[in-house]
């Protein structure tokens, strides 16, 4: 049997703010180690024995925003077969595994799809490995498989599944229903029940088994994704749906869509709900990340250059200089190049009100950082103020940005380290170290790296506007000039 990996990596993070932004979401930062959530989540199948087989081609469905991001970190951990399926807009998680669902079988295939987010925690990798071995047991057998982590605690913040009674050996139960997030009494009952597990947000099936379900209980969201998929195009690494098709698909989730409907159409394939004591967490705020990661004597948890004194359950995130905390209790600080929170644990699910009023203020905080990522490189905004901009600008080796022009602002480029060439207008040259040129208003320019070191500049913008959307491309060698 061949197990085909899905991962969706579609979600803000927005309660993990200000480390996660809507431009750059948790499941791309390391929060946990040295690799990225989404990192993370591929090799949590690496040395996955018995007699099943990963298939290698991955399958990721995100948007268009973080493609770059996505394929850079699949170079970095050598992945080399990956299908990055690109959603227009957000339409929650059933079209999404929809869409990787038509790619599978687009050649006559029928795998087995192992559905994961990308932004979980799975700390026990030998015990996850083996309840996918039994859910693709199951999956191949026909059912339509989710897995049910075994609470830990009476727990608010989750959904719960209901098992019923054991399907075969003594491992997968009948899956009974989804229940949404209870209260404090309803989850200490739960528990104490044996019967009720966390709903983890990964599925197993066949991709057939799923197109089926699909069809029989939202036909309405089938054909639009079916329709996207049909007008699908092939944009490098990337493969773009419809737009316009997608646009009209309805949102909705896995559970919604069909798990929670299955007993009401038996013919479908069965449910069934694989027990997970693996470690989990969906990592879904501050107060979490704190769970999971190492803590000191005191129970605190520090990330970065911090100090601490008389300071108890408490986590620390420092990026970029050095924090003190002094006398905190129950507290989380979260320092990021423009922005730092303060909030006690208790409160820390409400830090997607913050991202709320920052959008509905227009502010950027809420949607990238002071860096950005590009696919050419990086850019970081190190000064600003009426009339001007200072950014140190990072282009990657054999990398160039677009052809383009500004109509409100003029540039001045200093190299920093590496080799510049610089087209201005009809003319093309070189800067070395040290060496710099001046980029009139609105005329037509380039910035490319020739050589093999990173090319660092220094780039003084100097004008009335100085918005990134003062941007007019003419050729664009990454496709955004749609």
């Amino acid at each position: 049997m061949t197990i085909r990996t899905v991962i969706l990596s579609g979600g803000s993070g927005t309660r993990l703010w200000p480390a996660s932004r809507e431009a750059y979401p948790k499941q791309l930062l390391p929060l946990i180690g040295e690799h990225s959530m989404l990192q993370e989540t591929v090799a949590r199948l690496e040395g996955f024995g018995g007699e099943d087989k990963i298939d290698p081609r991955l399958l990721v469905v995100s948007n268009e925003e973080y493609r770059f991001i996505i394929a850079e970190q699949f170079r970095q951990i050598g992945v080399k077969e990956a299908c990055i399926l690109l959603e227009p807009m957000g339409r929650n998680t059933a079209p999404a595994l929809t869409l990787a669902a038509l790619e599978a079988v687009v050649a006559g295939e029928d795998p087995v799809l192992l559905v994961m987010p990308a932004d979980h925690v799975i700390n026990d990798r030998a015990i996850f490995q083996q309840a996918v071995a039994e859910g693709a047991r199951q999956a191949e057998a026909g059912a339509l498989v989710c897995f049910g982590v075994v609470p830990e605690h009476a727990e608010t913040g989750y959904g719960y599944i209901r098992a019923g009674t054991i399907v075969s050996g003594n491992v997968a139960r009948e899956l009974a229903e989804f229940v949404e997030k209870p209260n404090a009494e309803t989850a200490t009952r739960y528990v104490a029940s044996g019967a009720y597990f966390w709903n983890s947000g990964i599925f197993m099936f066949r991709a057939s088994v799923w197109l089926a379900a699909l069809t029989h209980f939202r036909p309405d969201i089938d054909q639009a994704c079916r329709d996207a998929y049909t007008g699908r195009a092939k944009d490098a690494d990337f493969l773009r749906v419809g737009r316009a098709a997608f646009e009209a698909c309805p949102p909705d989730s896995i559970d919604y869509a069909v798990m929670e409907k299955l007993r009401s159409a038996p013919q479908l394939g069965q449910g069934v709900v694989v027990p997970l004591a693996a470690g989990w967490s969906d990592v879904g705020a501050w107060d979490a990340l704190w769970t999971v990661l190492p803590h000191d004597v005191d129970g605190n948890v520090v990330r970065g250059d911090v100090l601490l004194h008389g300071s108890h359950g408490t986590l620390v995130y420092a990026s970029h200089r050095l924090v003190a905390a002094v006398g905190c209790e129950d507290m989380v600080v979260v320092e990021t190049a423009d922005a730092v929170l303060v909030t006690s644990k208790n409160n820390a699910q409400n830090v997607k009100k913050v991202v709320e009023r920052l959008k509905a203020e227009g502010r950027s905080h809420g949607h990238h950082h002071r860096k950005v990522f590009r696919p050419w490189g990086w850019y970081d905004s190190i000064d600003s103020g009426d009339r001007f901009q200072v950014k140190r600008i990072v282009v990657n080796p054999g990398a160039s940005l677009s052809l383009q022009m500004h109509h409100h602002r003029a540039e001045h480029w200093i190299v920093v380290r590496g080799t510049a060439e610089v087209q201005c207008g009809e003319e093309t040259f070189l800067l070395s170290e040290n060496e710099s040129t001046y980029i009139p208003l609105g005329v037509r320019h380039r910035l490319s790296n020739p050589g093999c070191v990173p090319l660092e500049i220094i780039e003084v913008q100097s004008g009335s506007y100085l918005g990134e959307d003062d941007i007019v491309r003419f050729e664009d060698v990454y496709g955004r000039m749609q």
